[in-house]
């Protein structure tokens, strides 16, 4: 069975719903088909708060049907394949589907078999994941009784990448709050040089880790968890450079084990698994050599390809894969495609970067980090009309945002197409 449509788009995420929403309202004749094989969609911003009991997750779920726009078809299917020479794709039901422009906005996936042991101990109970199950999260929350709670995130790029200390920071208030500190030792370990990638936001986020006394470890990445022992095990990543050692008094039991193998016990651990792009995007012509959509970092239009754009969370960018990304990029992304189908230059170049990380460090306290390709700090002057006039420093107002605002704006103006 063969179809044709003048924009076909891959994936009815955030990044999907919202091109093809915003395409419509500029043009409501433009024969629009979303292909997208799950029947429900998630908020998955309020995971993290999920994982601290703060948000109820069945609020983080609508049906994939009430949000595809109602002028677009949605083609409930798995694309298996690109053939970017004959404008075409694969599907696993229904055949070949032609294209004037595509979209690729799959998404990212998890790989549970990137660490080793990380599946087994997902399964077993003994590991967490707000990103695979965030209920999870606060059931071993709840269990825990005190000794190492360890909290990492993997070498790869992963989707929002504050929120594996988002998670750590939330435990730590929470243990506070039930009287655990004492009894408890936190860790997070990341691979990278420093807790965040913008001077003003590290800063802040500094003087949170030392206000909770959490054990930062840096350079550390995460390969291997000992299910039955619980011991989870780190390689240094950049030999010779890592500033961290042992704590004098070693309260956490660290071992080095030679061959920069680090290993910590715990009685806790959330980890952010590795994530790639699908398997059907990574083995395509349309991939960079790390395996992401390979576009222009500002007209998001491939570099190969004219008639193929990508956004969000598949897209080959050096910047926080986030839905506050995607609201940038889809109205660069919908005035290009209408470019292209007027046979016009893709010349709209206008995305710089923009990301924003809310970075909840505590129950009722946030930090937003709001920044570009450059790394600058770059607030929204909207949030003076919250009366919150240093966003890099922890509000209550801001956790109001992200708890409340953030979540009723996405499903009634981001994906009904309005820029927002």
């Amino acid at each position: 069975m063969a179809s044709h449509h003048t924009v076909l788009i891959i994936g009815g995420g955030t990044a999907g719903i919202m091109t093809a929403a915003q395409l419509l309202k500029k043009d409501s004749s433009l024969d629009i088909a979303i292909i997208e094989p799950s029947d429900k969609h998630y908020y998955q911003p309020a995971f993290t708060l999920v994982g601290a009991g703060t948000y109820d997750f069945e609020k983080t779920i609508r049906f994939t049907k009430d949000l595809i726009p109602k002028k677009a078809t949605w083609i409930k299917d798995f694309a298996t394949e690109f053939n970017p020479e004959s404008k075409t794709v694969s599907s696993k039901e229904n055949g070949t589907i032609s294209y004037d422009v595509l979209v690729v906005a799959t998404g990212l996936v998890n790989d549970l078999d990137g660490i080793e042991g990380l599946r087994e101990g997902l399964e077993k109970g003994v590991v967490c994941s707000n990103y695979v199950d965030s209920r999870k999260t606060w059931e071993l929350l709840k269990a825990f009784k005190g000794g190492n709670a360890v909290f990492t995130q993997p070498t790869t790029p992963i989707k929002c990448g504050g929120a594996p200390q988002k998670a750590a920071y939330m435990a730590a208030d929470y243990f506070r709050k039930k009287g655990l500190s004492d009894k408890t030792n936190i860790v997070f370990a990341t691979p990278g040089s420093v807790i965040f990638g913008v001077k003003i936001i590290a800063d802040a986020l500094m003087q949170v880790i030392g206000n909770y006394n959490i054990h930062l470890k840096t350079f550390y990445a995460p390969i291997k968890i000992d299910v039955a022992n619980k011991v989870v095990y780190f390689k240094e990543v950049s030999a010779g450079e890592n500033k961290c050692v042992v704590n004098e008094n070693n309260i956490l039991k660290e071992k080095h084990t030679g061959n920069e193998i680090m290993e910590i016990p715990f009685d806790f651990l959330h980890l952010a698994p590795p994530q790639s792009s699908p398997k059907f995007v990574k083995e395509s012509v349309l991939v960079n050599e790390a395996g992401w959509l390979d576009v222009d970092l500002n007209s998001l239009q491939h570099k190969k390809y004219a008639t193929i754009f990508g956004l969000g969370d598949v897209a080959g960018l050096p910047t926080a894969k986030t839905g506050a990304a995607v609201r940038k990029q889809v109205p660069v992304v919908v005035d290009n495609i209408l470019k292209v189908l007027k046979n016009k230059t893709a010349d709209n170049k206008d995305y710089l970067g923009y990301s924003s990380c809310p970075l909840v460090v505590g129950y009722g306290k946030m930090i937003l980090a709001e920044f570009n390709y450059k790394s600058e700090f770059t607030p929204d002057p909207k949030l003076k009309r919250m009366l919150v006039f240093s966003s890099n420093k922890p509000h209550w107002r801001l956790w109001m945002l992200k708890k409340y605002m953030l979540p009723y704006l996405y499903w009634n103006k981001m994906m009904k197409g309005e820029n927002v």
